[in-house]
C-alpha cells in the first residue's frame, strides 16, 4: 500500500427535497382541504475516524463525495425521506484544512470521532403546512435549501509515542528494523526512507510506537532534499530520538544542521524533549569515538548515549531513556485538556423522597 499524508477532496452535502402542493380530493368528502407534504432533508458529509488506517491512499483515486438530495413531498401527507449521510473515513491523526491549506477546521485524536464537515439542506414545507383558519386553501410551498460545497485538503499526521530525526544515513532505518518488527528499506545511500514508517517497540514489558521520518539535510526548510513536509508526523510525539552518525566527518556540526531545520520548522519541534545518541559506534575505532563523543557532548550540551543499531549495542538503554519520557502523557494537547482532572463537583441535593428514605 502507498504511502499518502495529503489529498484534496471535494465534498458536497445533499440538496433538501421541494414542498408539495396538492389537495385532497375524495368522494364524499367535500372541501378536503390542502394535503401536500413536506421535503425530506438532503444528507450530511461526515469524517469518522476508522481503527486500521494509517494512509490516505483511498482519498486518491476518488476525491468526489457527493451526499444524495431528499425526496420531495408528495400529496396525501405524505412527506419525503431524508437523503441517507455519507461517512468518510480517515486513520487516526487526520487534520481538515480548508481550500487555503491554512485554517483549520478539525483535528482528530481520537479512535471512532465524528465530524459534520457539511450539513444537507433542510426540505421544503408543502402547501399542508401553511393552512389556517383564515387560508384555508394555500397554493403555495417551499423548495429545499441547497446543501453545503467546498474543497478541502486532508493532512495525515501519524500519531506516535517517539519520533526518529536524524541526517539521511544515520541509521534510523536500522534501529527501527532492530527494535520493532517494522521492515523498511536499508541501503548504503542517502534518502532511503522516502516515507515515514511505524513500529511497535517493546521493551520491559511495555510497548511504544516510534515513527522513522526521511532524513533532513541543510536547507530542508526552504525544499531541500525531500524538505520537511514530514516533520509533521513528529509533531505529535512525546519525545525525539537524534541520531547522529559516528562515521561522520563532523558528529557536532551533523547535529546543529537538524537542530536547525527543527528550529526554521514551526511546528515547536525544538521544543519538545530530545534524547541524544551517537550512532554506529561498531564501525569507528575507539580514538574516533572518544573524539566524535566529546564534538557532540558540546555540541548539544549533554552527554550523547552510545548505540549501534547493527551490534545493538547501547539500544536497550537508548529505549528505556524513552520509556521513561514517554510516561503516561497524553500525545496532543487536544488530549491533554480532556485528560485534566477536573474539580470535584458538590454532591447534588438529594430530590424530596415521599418515604422519609
Amino acid at each position: 500500500m502507498k504511502f499518502l499524508d495529503e489529498a484534496k477532496v471535494y465534498i458536497r452535502s445533499g440538496d433538501g427535497g421541494n414542498g408539495c402542493v396538492a389537495f385532497r380530493r375524495e368522494k364524499f368528502i367535500e372541501f378536503g382541504g390542502p394535503s401536500g407534504g413536506n421535503g425530506g432533508r438532503g444528507g450530511d458529509v461526515i469524517v469518522e475516524v476508522a481503527d486500521g488506517l494509517n494512509t490516505l491512499i483511498d482519498y486518491r483515486y476518488q476525491q468526489h463525495f457527493k451526499a444524495p438530495k431528499g425526496v420531495n413531498g408528495m400529496g396525501s401527507d405524505r412527506h419525503g425521506a431524508n437523503g441517507k449521510h455519507i461517512v468518510m473515513k480517515v486513520p487516526l491523526g487526520t487534520q481538515i484544512f480548508d481550500e487555503d491549506r491554512e485554517t483549520l477546521i478539525h483535528d482528530f485524536t481520537e479512535v471512532g470521532e465524528k465530524f459534520v464537515l457539511a450539513q444537507g439542506g433542510n426540505g421544503g414545507f408543502g402547501n399542508a403546512h401553511f393552512k389556517t383558519s383564515t387560508n384555508r386553501a394555500p397554493r403555495n410551498a417551499n423548495p429545499g435549501l441547497p446543501g453545503e460545497e467546498r474543497w478541502i485538503w486532508l493532512r495525515l499526521k501519524l500519531i506516535a509515542d517517539a519520533g526518529l530525526v536524524g541526517l539521511p544515513n544515520a541509521g534510523k532505518s536500522t534501529f527501527l528494523s532492530v527494535v520493532s518488527a517494522a521492515k523498511p528499506k536499508i541501503a548504503d545511500y542517502p534518502f532511503t526512507t522516502l516515507h515515514p514508517q511505524l513500529g511497535v517497540v517493546g521493551i520491559d514489558g511495555r510497548e511504544f510506537v516510534l515513527a522513522d521520518i526521511p532524513g533532513l539535510i541543510e536547507g530542508a526548510h526552504e525544499g531541500a532534499g525531500l524538505g520537511d513536509r514530514f516533520l509533521g508526523h513528529v509533531e505529535r510525539c512525546r519525545v525525539l530520538l537524534h541520531l547522529v552518525d559516528a562515521t561522520s566527518e563532523h558528529a557536532g556540526k551533523a547535529y546543529k544542521t537538524v537542530r536547525g531545520e527543527l528550529e526554521a520548522y514551526d511546528g515547536n519541534l525544538a521544543d519538545k524533549i530530545e534524547i541524544v545518541a551517537l550512532n554506529k559506534i561498531d564501525a569507528v575505532s575507539p580514538e574516533h569515538l572518544k573524539d566524535q563523543k566529546a564534538r557532540l557532548k558540546r555540541a548539544a550540551k549533554k552527554t550523547p548515549l552510545l548505540i549501534s543499531g547493527v551490534s545493538r549495542e547501547g539500544v536497550p538503554e537508548a529505549l528505556r531513556a524513552l520509556l521513561a519520557v514517554i510516561g503516561e502523557a497524553p500525545v496532543s494537547t487536544k488530549a491533554k485538556r480532556a485528560n485534566e482532572i477536573a474539580p470535584e463537583a458538590e454532591p447534588e441535593p438529594s430530590g424530596w423522597n415521599p418515604l422519609g428514605r
